[in-house]
């Protein structure tokens, strides 16, 4: 039993060790995993998974599709967006494509894709799970929103700070796009937070 669930907590590497080796005395570190899409977070959970369930599943990946679409970061073009993200990982913004079918006008904005969430299980919060959407950034590299913490994948289990789930970015939906000067002025996606830190530190394996 503890051999199997092992092998399967493949290992999530936080970026900014010295951030983290402050965030670890002072927050509470929680149970978290993440997926790249539902289908996988279910096929984990019909595994015994043992602190939670396919609904939690379909559940939290909801909150996260809705948290994605009001915080991921916006910009005024394509070529933008994957100056911060990567090449292919952009896409239009789903809430305008969905504004245009229904016959809105007004400008357009990109986005990076939606490539999985993280469910982290939070015991002082009586025992609730909570999620955050993933994004890629351009070292090829997984965070949240806020680009405040970053993982090396978007596939694997551990233990990380409750900061990552209660620290939410700050939306996004219905705000001027981000243009190259301003990405420019907050240092680029994530600034100076850990995203952008050299150091990591492994979790689970």
């Amino acid at each position: 039993m503890s051999q199997r669930k092992r092998s399967r907590h493949v290992a999530l590497v936080l970026a900014g060790t010295a951030l983290l080796g402050l965030s670890a005395c002072r927050e509470e570190q929680v149970d978290a995993e993440s997926f790249p899409d539902l289908q996988s977070c279910v096929a984990a959970a019909q595994k015994n998974s043992l602190w939670f369930t396919e609904d939690d599943c379909r559940a939290n990946f909801a909150a996260a599709e809705k948290e994605y679409l009001e915080t991921a970061p916006r910009y005024e073009s394509k070529e933008l967006c994957e100056q911060e993200h990567g090449v292919g990982k952009c896409g239009g913004d789903p809430t305008q494509q969905q504004q245009a079918q229904n016959g809105g006008g007004g400008g357009f904005s990109f986005m990076p894709l939606l490539v999985g969430y993280m469910m982290g299980s939070m015991l002082s919060r009586g025992g609730g799970i909570f999620s955050q959407p993933m994004v890629q950034t351009a070292n090829g590299r997984y965070t949240t929103p806020s680009g405040n913490q970053s993982f090396a994948s978007n596939r694997g289990a551990g233990k990380v700070p409750s900061q990552v789930f209660t620290s939410k970015a700050a939306p996004t939906i219905g705000k001027p796009p981000l243009t190259q000067s301003a990405v420019q002025q907050r240092g680029g996606f994530g600034g100076s937070s850990t995203a952008r830190s050299s150091g990591s530190r492994s979790f689970g394996g």
